[in-house]
């Protein structure tokens, strides 16, 4: 496996997120357009992409919060590559480029329908909080942090 730093002008990485979006489509239902107007990719610049051979099967990004904070966005992994530890080691990489840029602690937001998502998260030492921003009073919305010092 080949892990690259790269931004969303990432061909695979994009067409990894179109594969999540369509994922997230099935799970949330009538919510996913409440989330997808919050998920867009034009301007991240910190995105992680793995790749076994010349197949794009994972990503994940990080873009600023607020000072000295990361958020954890567009974490996916392609079915056929699940339970194979391949999205525990995109958050650890995502968690160090969070430290290189800075951060202090990483946040994120995910939905009880991605309870694979959660236990992942949990399992990564990550916290559920209150909902924060757009998320607040989001009934299927699950906003945790990190700190990574």
């Amino acid at each position: 496996m080949e892990i690259i730093k790269t931004s969303s002008k990432n061909k695979e990485f994009q067409f990894l997120v179109l594969l999540l979006d369509e994922e997230l489509a099935e799970r949330d239902g009538p919510l996913h357009d409440f989330y997808h107007q919050f998920n867009g990719i034009e301007n991240l610049d910190h995105v992680i992409l793995v790749k076994e051979g010349e197949v794009a099967i994972a990503c994940g990004a990080i873009k600023l919060f607020e000072r000295d904070m990361m958020e954890v966005k567009r974490m996916f992994v392609k079915k056929e590559y699940r339970s194979k530890g391949i999205a525990g080691l995109v958050l650890k990489e995502l968690e160090s480029w969070s430290i290189e840029l800075g951060a202090e602690k990483c946040v994120l937001e995910t939905g009880k329908r991605q309870p694979e998502a959660i236990s992942l998260y949990l399992k990564a030492g990550y916290k559920k909080t209150p909902n924060y921003g757009q998320y607040k009073g989001i009934e299927n919305s699950v906003c945790m942090e990190k700190d990574l010092i």
